[in-house]
């Protein structure tokens, strides 16, 4: 302290020593006036241009000739850089000596002309930002190509998706055409095969019958449930839930399984009810049929099966409730599964085990709520939520259902076209023995050209969907344009989508679905028989 008070210059240079940059100080005619140990050590300078009083471009020329201010003219190079210092009061430059080393300058101009240049090695410094830099790039150049690898992908799985959303679409149109050509073969020897049974009754030919009847039952079945579960999986079915009386959806029951509940001496009771569900007439109509229709096949003989909706909060919950042979919990994922069957079960009816794969998709497909309720050898509860509608006007019934009508005769004239024959000769034969007066017509060209209506009017017509040259809707509209808006009609098809049905519910006619299953083909002309006499009695 008593150097500093003592020689203030002193005490300067000693402060200018401690600092890390090495400092310099020119006065106004550019001629050193100070510097520190580190200004003389970072540069090396001989002993005879750190003294006081060198000028700046002798220090200048010096650098340049030993070559740290790069390659050219030295006396060039040195007024460059002296120039660079002094060319605006602040200055921040950067240069790289002979050994390797960045140094980097900050120069400040004084009030009275002079100039002060302070400098460190920067080297450390600039090695970590170009590292920095390297790594960034390198950084980026990874995310570019990990962008350029996912938009590769994102375009492939969008390829893939479309392919794949093509091939739903021809396996959708290829199933709608192979239901309709496999179904009516079916159809042809499932109506031939009804006629062999009743003709065939007490008979020694009556044990054949039913077994031709009990196979191509098998075979109905197992088509129908891949058809259903194709359609399903490819999105072909699309939901389209409406108000819908619940007591339509039960009775269509008890016409459909009446007839096999009875043949195995099982009790098939059907609750009535007045409640109106929002659902799918047509989806859920086949979860109840897959539902009832496996209650009675795994119910032993005198057993019984249930069928009702209780309320449950805003929703309908409609059990199928059997006294069956019933399975343990641990076996309620086995009985989804696609072509799993329990041991006992397999024993007792025939099948691939698809009834209940099947419910379970169209459940989801819905959004509804199945709960599964079991004891083995007890009985089963299948429960189907449904929600309720309140003051909610039922969407009309797409098809009449009445009784079964399985006794007596049918005293009707029955208009009957398709273009199978062999469909035409099998429902002919039928109808007749109910006691129908049938004609038959493969066309509606055919009908004109042979007058089959001259003198004959029908009390309701049977039409296939799939005519040659135009559709059945089309030709029912023809028939009540000619014959009458009133006459009765039913669609009969193996056009099973949702959308052929609403077009014939839009126009007041009925479906009956192929393999035609005699009861409910009986219960539909019943039910269109009933219409023609009410149609009668108010035109009469």
């Amino acid at each position: 302290m008593r150097l500093l008070s003592n020689d203030p210059a002193a005490g300067v240079r000693l402060a200018m020593d401690h600092l890390p940059q090495g400092v310099v100080v020119f006065d106004a005619g550019l001629r050193l006036v100070a510097s520190n140990r580190h200004y003389n050590a970072l540069l090396a300078l001989p002993e005879d241009l750190i003294r006081p009083g060198t000028a700046l471009f002798d220090i200048a020329l010096f650098l340049a000739e030993r070559g740290d201010l790069g390659p050219g003219d030295a006396a060039r190079l040195a007024i460059e850089r002296i120039n660079l210092l002094t060319s605006a009061p602040l200055t921040v430059t950067q240069r790289m000596d002979g050994e390797g080393q960045t140094l980097e300058f900050h120069s400040s101009r004084l009030p009275d002309g002079g100039l002060v240049v302070s400098f460190a090695d920067v080297t450390a410094r600039i090695r970590v930002e170009q590292e920095l830099e390297r790594m960034n790039q390198t950084l980026e150049r990874r995310v570019e190509e990990r962008t350029a690898a996912l938009r590769q992908v994102n375009a492939e799985l969008e390829i893939a998706r479309a392919k794949a959303d093509a091939a739903n679409h021809d396996k959708t149109r290829f199933l709608a055409a192979a239901s309709h050509d496999l179904l009516q073969p079916l159809n042809a020897a499932r109506l031939y095969t009804s006629t062999l049974i009743e003709r065939a009754k007490s008979t020694a030919f009556a044990d054949l019958a039913n077994s031709i009847e009990a196979s191509l039952t098998a075979v109905e079945d197992i088509m129908s449930a891949l058809l259903d579960i194709s359609r399903i999986d490819s999105g072909a079915l699309k939901p389209a839930p409406m108000p819908v009386q619940a007591q339509d959806l039960l009775r269509k029951t008890e016409v459909e399984f009446g007839p096999m509940a009875r043949a195995r001496s099982i009790s098939l009771r059907i609750v009535p009810t007045g409640a109106t569900v929002l659902a799918d007439r047509s989806l859920v109509g086949r979860i109840v049929q897959n539902l009832v229709s496996n209650a009675i096949k795994y119910t032993p003989v005198g057993g019984k099966v249930l069928v009702g909706l209780r309320r449950r909060g805003n929703r309908w919950r409609l059990d199928v409730i059997d006294t069956g042979i019933g399975f343990n919990r641990d076996q309620h994922r086995l009985v989804f599964a696609e072509f799993s069957r329990l041991e006992r079960g397999a024993r007792m009816a025939q099948g691939l085990g698809l009834g209940l794969s099947i419910v379970q998709r169209l459940v989801a497909a819905l959004g509804l709520t199945l709960e599964l309720d079991s004891r083995e050898g007890h009985g089963s509860r299948f429960s189907l939520y449904l929600p309720a509608v309140r003051n909610g006007r039922p969407a009309g019934q797409a098809e009449p259902v009445a009784g079964e009508g399985s006794f007596g005769t049918l005293d009707l004239k029955v208009l009957c076209v398709d273009n199978e024959r062999a469909i035409l000769e099998a429902m002919e034969g039928l109808l007749t023995h109910w006691g129908c007066d049938v004609r038959t017509a493969l066309s509606l060209k055919q009908i004109d050209r042979e007058h089959l209506l001259e003198g004959w009017y029908p009390d309701l017509v049977l039409m296939d969907y799939h005519l040659d040259q135009t559709s059945g809707l089309d030709a029912i509209e023809w028939l009540r344009h000619n014959l009458g808006g009133h006459l009765p009609a039913a669609l009969v098809t193996a056009d099973r989508s949702p959308a052929v049905r609403a077009l014939a519910e839009d126009r007041g006619i009925a479906v009956v679905t192929k393999p035609v299953k005699p009861a409910a083909l009986r219960a539909t002309i019943s039910g269109l028989a009933n219409q023609s006499g009410r149609t009668a009695r108010r035109t009469g």
